[in-house]
């Protein structure tokens, strides 16, 4: 079986997002969306949240939704599984992911790093940009999951945003 980690912060999910999800489901049998849970950040959304949101918006049961804290490559041996799938925006997010990747390989050579472009339609978007359009009361409607919307929408209003 071909089984794939896509690693992120999901803080929310994007469309974009779920366009890698979709075509890594015509590449691998099984993808796990991981929630990276990094203490040094102050999401938007809690982790089971986040979670929550993915396992929502792909209903897919070749998609499981897990998170994780630490490193990458040490959960990927726990889940036993030896791809990681990442998301290429543009060319200012390859200077990282490559960096990444090849220190990923260098911690465990049996892991390896897939990269896959984001659909033309998303390259532009990212989870940050979502994050400051909505909390400023702009229309994400189209850029996010249905479902994602609504909840961003009701997590700025309570904060008394737009």
């Amino acid at each position: 079986m071909r089984i794939a980690i896509y690693p992120g912060s999901f803080d929310p999910l994007t469309n974009g997002h779920l366009s890698i999800i979709q075509r890594a489901l015509q590449i691998f049998d099984r993808l796990i969306v991981a929630v990276a849970v990094n203490p040094k950040k102050v999401p938007l959304f809690t982790v089971d949240e986040r979670r929550s949101l993915i396992q929502d918006a792909c209903q897919d049961p070749r998609v499981e939704v897990d998170a994780f804290q630490g490193l990458l490559v040490e959960y990927a041996k726990r889940r036993g599984v030896n791809v990681l799938l990442r998301g290429l925006r543009a060319v200012s997010d390859f200077e990282y992911e490559f960096q990444l990747a090849n220190m990923n390989r260098k911690l465990a050579p049996g892991i390896e790093t897939v990269f896959m472009m984001t659909g033309e339609d998303y390259f532009y978007l990212s989870s940050q940009l979502v994050r400051e359009v909505a909390s400023l009361g702009g229309d994400v409607s189209g850029l996010v999951p249905d479902n994602v919307h609504g909840k961003l929408v009701a997590k700025y209003a309570a904060n008394g945003k737009p």
